[in-house]
Order: structure tokens, then sequence, then C-alpha cells
């Protein structure tokens, strides 16, 4: 039996050793591509800032407006058995195994002034369309599931005894449910909101659909790279790179320091 352990213990590494190769190498040889000359003169670029900006700005709207949405209403469909709850959990999870493009197109399907929404939009002067909201929804389209499944899983974890001491105790629902539940599950749904938020920054087909312009960063760079090639594309996606790696690393350090200073 050791000895079979022993073959399944070196296939393991051996095949981890391809999955991190296949993630981090054309992540590492993409900043050893370009001249750093060129990167610097990226950076001076008020329109390539300015994009990336306006990306970073969208997605944190998308994050906080699908947590928002999502966490209460996980926490109903984990605390409740109904009929078609499978079915509908399938629903919300569609998005994620839509084509990029077909989301975008779905969703101009609602928002076109030819819809009834989007007509009646137009008609009080909500315009939607080619602007940062239509850009947060298609953000918000692709990326909500993952803050829902987050959630979901997050709650799962949580036992209801303790919430129904908290309420025996003569605290209310809310109330158990802002200073007991939400903290126990805090962990995961800060994860699921640095997901939901680097799945928002790096989404663009369905952005494109809605709005290609005002233009956010993936949109510009596949502009870049269509028109001047490599040369001007890559100093751009290494700026987007760096600057969504430092964030990731910065929410993830913060989060884990600040659970374990709960856990201690």
């Amino acid at each position: 039996m050791f000895k079979k352990f022993e073959k399944l213990y070196i296939f393991s590494i051996f095949s981890g050793i391809i999955v991190l190769f296949f993630v981090a190498f054309p992540v590492i040889n993409t900043f050893t591509w370009t001249d750093f000359n060129l990167v610097v003169d990226a950076f001076k670029d008020p329109e390539i800032m300015n994009t990336i900006f306006r990306s970073m700005k969208t997605a944190t709207i998308t994050t906080i407006i699908s947590a928002v949405l999502t966490v209460p209403f996980a926490y109903f469909v984990v605390r409740h058995d109904f009929k078609g709850k499978k079915m509908m959990e399938s629903i919300i999870d569609i998005p994620m195994v839509m084509p990029h493009t077909v989301a975008g197109i779905a969703l101009l399907t609602v928002l076109s002034p030819k819809s009834f929404i989007g007509k009646l939009l137009v008609n009080n002067g909500i315009e939607v369309l080619g602007t940062e909201i239509a850009i947060v929804i298609a953000m918000a389209f692709v990326s909500l599931p993952l803050m829902f499944d987050a959630s979901k899983e997050a709650f799962k974890w949580i036992s209801p005894r303790m919430e129904n001491v908290s309420r025996s105790l003569g605290a209310s629902h809310l109330s158990t449910f802002v200073r007991v539940t939400l903290p126990l599950a805090s962990k995961d749904i800060v994860s699921g909101m640095i997901t939901t938020w680097a799945r928002s920054i790096s989404e663009y087909g369905a952005v494109i659909i809605l709005a290609y312009h005002p233009m956010i960063a993936p949109t510009l760079i596949y502009e870049r790279y269509s028109n001047y090639g490599m040369l001007y594309a890559v100093p751009m996606a290494v700026i987007l790179l760096s600057i969504s790696l430092v964030i990731f690393v910065i929410l993830r350090i913060v989060s884990m320091n600040k659970f374990r200073r709960r856990e201690s």
C-alpha cells in the first residue's frame, strides 16, 4: 500500500509541476517580453492610465453590488429547502458556461432601445449602452455567480445551532445574522469578493458588446494589439497585470492577517 501511495505522490508532484508551469510561465514571460522603457512610456500615457483606472473602478463597483445582492440571498438559499432550488441555482450559474460574447448579446437584447426595458430607460432619459453603467452590468452578469457560490459555501459551514443560541438569548434574526453569521462566514465571503473583482477586471467579451467606448483596459489592450502588434500591447498588459497582482496579493494578505488575529 505504501508503494502505491508513493506512486500517487510522484504523479501528484509531476502533475503539479505541469500545472504551475502552465500558469506561471506565460505570466512571467510577459514581463520579460517587452522593453522596460516602453513600460515606463505606457505609464506616462494618460489614455492607458485612465483606462486602467476605469477598469479598477467598475470592477470595484461590480464587486460591491454583487456582494450586497448575493450574500443575503445565498444565506436564504442555504437555510431553506424549497421546490425548484437546484434549478434556480443552476440558472444563476448559467453565465459561467456562456461564451462571453454570447453573454453580451443576451444583455444587449434586454438593454437595446428596441426592447421593452431598453425603451423604458431611453424614454426616462437613462443612457446605458456605451456608458460605465453598461460596463458594470456586463461585469456583474459574468462574475455575480462566483460571489453567489462563494457565499453559499461560506454559510454551509455555519451550524444553525449557533444562530439559534443567539436568538434564544433575545437577539433578532437580523442582529444574529450581522453579529454571528456574517463574522463566521466573512473569510469565504472576502475570498469570493476578491475572486469576483479579479473576474470583473478581466472581462472583455461581454463588455465590448455593450460598451466598446468608454474603453476598459482589456479592450484597449486588444485594440493596440490589433492595430500595432505586440510591441504596443505588451507594455500595457504588463502594467495591468502588475497592478492586478499587487492588489490581489495585498487583499489576500490583509484578509489572512485579519482572520488569524480573530482566531487567536
